[in-house]
């Protein structure tokens, strides 16, 4: 049993970290270049980061990893890499509050999906929490009220998309337990941004114009803010809180970049797409919280 208290030091820290990811969605709208440029410069410029504060604060693992263990992390990174490819497009063709609430579908994707792959019994709960999940995502895309556009579906289905990746990358990462979580991230961050230069050179390649001061400041504060600074924070809380603390304020998140997305950005949400993130974020909550008992 759990005998940990949460720290107040770790629990802002924690709550930081999900402020920074909410608002990843409002800053790739400004940003002028490719979901693929950005997934390669978040993921090398972001493990650069975390590299170097490693070093800095002696957290360098004191044992290597053998070579089976970074491959398999080497393709986690690359199933990362897609999904924020994916996730960074779904933003360019519907709201940052639907393409966020299509990615927190993840949840609900590793409950259906544990029973086939690790043997875990799918309980009548969770079976509930996964169809409300569902019926909510129903609500969220507009078919409900005829709102639903075809460049609105599209991003729909790029979110979606990264939702399943996304739970790749879990289901992947539990293959792979004790590793110690800096080593693990900067090892997936290298490779999920090494992963897109093959795609880069067989699409649009790298870019060529499009460097003013304001998108560079935007590309930095992507891989450095949202990725180095928001991961440090993120697994610096950690050993201070209590398991279930987590998963409660994990949801931060995507409540803060639907909230985000209509003060800033001015995105209308209807009476059925707030019903429906209801059911999504509360479903997935659930669920965890059932987990942690």
């Amino acid at each position: 049993m759990e005998n940990k208290t949460n720290d107040r030091k770790s629990l802002l820290m924690f709550i930081a970290a999900m402020l920074i990811f909410g608002t990843v969605g409002i800053f790739r709208r400004y940003i002028p270049f490719s979901s693929a440029f950005l997934a390669f410069f978040r993921g090398i410029l972001g493990g650069l980061f975390l590299l170097v504060y490693m070093k800095l604060t002696g957290k360098t693992a004191a044992d290597k990893l053998p070579l089976k263990s970074v491959l398999w992390l080497a393709a986690t990174g690359a199933v990362m890499g897609i999904n924020w490819i994916l996730l960074f497009e779904a933003y360019n063709h519907t709201t940052v509050a639907i393409a966020t609430l299509c990615y927190y579908m993840q949840p609900t994707i590793v409950i259906l999906l544990s029973p086939l792959l690790f043997k875990e019994k799918l309980s009548v709960r969770k079976a509930l929490c996964a169809a409300a999940a569902i019926a909510g995502m129903v609500l969220v895309s507009g078919v409900m009220d005829g709102g639903m556009q075809s460049d609105s579906f599209k991003g729909i289905l790029l979110g979606l998309g990264a939702a399943v990746f996304y739970a790749g990358v879990i289901i992947m990462n539990k293959k792979l337990p004790g590793i110690d979580a800096y080593q693990k991230t900067v090892i997936q961050l290298f490779a999920a941004g090494l992963a897109m230069i093959p795609y880069l050179l067989l699409t649009d390649g790298f870019p060529h114009t499009g460097f003013t001061l304001s998108s560079v400041l935007l590309l930095l504060a992507v891989g450095i803010i949202h990725t180095g600074i928001a991961y440090v924070l993120y697994f610096g809380s950690m050993d201070g809180l209590k398991a279930q603390s987590i998963a409660i304020f994990s949801y931060i998140d995507p409540v803060s970049a639907l909230l985000f997305s209509a003060l800033l950005l001015k995105e209308p949400l209807s009476v059925m797409n707030i019903i429906g993130a209801v059911m999504i974020i509360g479903s997935a909550l659930v669920s965890e919280l059932m987990t942690e008992r």
